[in-house]
């Protein structure tokens, strides 16, 4: 059989070639230049955060459209996939975690207090995720597919992070529970079977109110099929979510915690102040032992930097690929004030609730952590008050047209 004979499939011609080969090349450099400056395990975690950029791209997984789209017109199917994503995610981490090992390292969870500080900054977070257009992982992997919108949301997330982290003797002052891990609390198969019946409940609900908005489960729509979905996209949300587990997995098991984001950020600022002068590395939040070492370091010594730079590539490679790397440069007064102010909203918020959507509540919740819960609540509270403020910025609220009597 000929080689023209043997597929049936349309040749693609929207490749963008340009952004394609500068992702690939910098995501292939990079990984070699990180195995002999700082070891192969910090080269794998870049190459997972490029494949995270990749899969959230491609699914399209935005933790903040999906929250939208629910409250303002009851669809749920993100929502869904997102409890999926915890599900699955539980199953991995909590045995791991309970036994502290995984691959014969040491591992522990993302597990932070629940009090006060974390109410408050969810709930800014929440506000800012509307606002700003993204969450933290939104935020890079959009950037990375080129968004310029999104590159005003990034620059005020990581100012707002970084003035957060001179506050945090406050915030912390403020009335919190300590640390509590639910696998440790309440032992392995208690701790399975809480979550999942929470996520489970949690979804139930998602199907009963958009049956009763929409008569039935609305499908998410999908582009026109490509000659390899699997390469050039679109996923469906539920691979998506499964992606995101495994790629959180496997962070864990290099890094020995797992995946987060703003960290990043604020550390990003905190360099950046303390080049113009800014005595950072006096402030509290920088004087203790890690964060000192951090703000000292290279920031390719950094796993949460080499990755968030990993997810944007990855991103890049992914809209090249789907043939839709366009960046354009105007961008609405509104829509710009928008995103300053919901990206300090983001970057201060997540410092106060000890993380973002992917520190706190993804990666926060599959470490067993009760202030991952108390984070969700608050947040998903701030997402419905920020839905709410769109419309005066200019900013579209997702809504499907009512057909029939």
């Amino acid at each position: 059989m000929s080689d023209s004979a043997s597929l049936h499939l349309p040749r693609r011609v929207d490749i963008n070639p340009k952004p394609l080969g500068v992702s690939l090349f910098l995501i292939l450099a990079g990984a070699l230049w990180l195995a002999q400056a700082v070891s192969v395990k910090q080269a794998a975690l870049f190459v997972v955060g490029a494949l995270l950029g990749l899969a959230l791209y491609h699914a399209a997984f935005g933790f903040t459209s999906s929250w939208r789209v629910f409250i303002a017109d009851g669809r749920g199917a993100g929502l869904r996939a997102q409890m999926i994503m915890l599900a699955v995610g539980v199953a991995l981490f909590f045995p791991a975690l309970s036994a502290g090992t995984l691959f014969g390292n040491p591992v522990a969870g993302l597990v932070s207090p629940a009090g006060t500080s974390v109410v408050i900054g969810a709930f800014l977070f929440g506000i800012g995720m509307q606002l700003g257009g993204g969450c933290a992982s939104g935020t890079l992997y959009t950037v990375g597919g080129g968004s310029t919108r999104m590159i005003v949301t990034l620059l005020a997330f990581i100012a707002g992070s970084v003035i957060a982290t001179a506050h945090m003797p406050f915030w912390t002052s403020l009335p919190q529970l300590k640390p509590v891990s639910l696998v440790k609390e309440l032992g392995l198969a208690p701790a399975l079977l809480l979550n999942w019946l929470v996520f489970a409940a949690i979804a139930a609900i998602t199907v009963v109110v958009e049956k009763r908005r929409h008569g039935k489960l609305v499908a998410p729509k999908l582009p026109a099929e490509r000659a390899s979905t699997w390469l050039h996209g679109p996923w469906p949300l539920v691979a998506g979510a499964v992606a995101l587990v495994l790629l959180n997995f496997a962070t864990l098991a290099l890094s020995g915690r797992p995946w987060g984001v703003t960290s990043a950020f604020a550390l990003w600022g905190a360099k950046a102040a303390a080049a113009i002068g800014i005595d950072t590395a006096s402030w509290t939040y920088w004087s203790t032992k890690a964060n000192a070492a951090a703000l000292a370091a290279p920031v390719w010594k950094d796993v949460t930097s080499v990755m968030d730079i990993g997810i944007v590539l990855g991103a890049m490679l992914a809209a090249a690929l789907a043939g839709r790397y366009a960046p354009k440069w105007k961008l609405p007064l509104r829509s710009f004030i928008a995103a300053v102010v919901g990206g300090l909203m983001l970057g201060y918020g997540a410092r106060l609730a000890y993380g973002c959507n992917i520190g706190a509540y993804f990666s926060g919740i599959v470490s067993g952590s009760l202030h991952g819960w108390l984070w969700l609540v608050a947040a998903f509270a701030g997402n419905v008050f920020g839905t709410r403020l769109r419309p005066l910025f200019g900013l579209e609220v997702e809504r499907i047209k009512q057909t029939g009597c």
